[in-house]
């Protein structure tokens, strides 16, 4: 039989928004979506960049405070962002010492 941890439980009812989809994310969460992840760079700072009409499924985030840009191809038709995009930002974000 699991027993949960009590503490976690109460931890995990004090969490942030934005430190949950940072758990979620960091678990490497198979249907993490770009929803999830457009909140947890905005938590974070970035801000969706306009891109202009030929961008297509080009989606770029701008942080000012770290005048750093993340790009990627938004997912379609389902919502669903792949993995190899989603190792790509957690580095970038490791590299400007966003997350540790």
């Amino acid at each position: 039989m699991l027993v949960a941890n009590p503490f976690l439980q109460c931890y995990h009812k004090f969490m942030s928004k934005t430190e949950k989809l940072l758990q979620r994310f960091l678990s490497k969460q198979r249907d993490f979506t770009f929803e999830e992840l457009r909140k947890l760079l905005k938590g974070f700072g970035y801000e969706e960049a306009k891109t202009g009409k030929t961008s297509g499924t080009r989606v770029a985030f701008f942080n000012n405070e770290l005048d750093d840009m993340i790009k990627f191809h938004k997912p379609h038709p389902s919502q669903i962002m792949k993995q190899c995009y989603l190792r790509e930002i957690e580095r970038k974000l490791r590299d400007k010492e966003v997350i540790k």
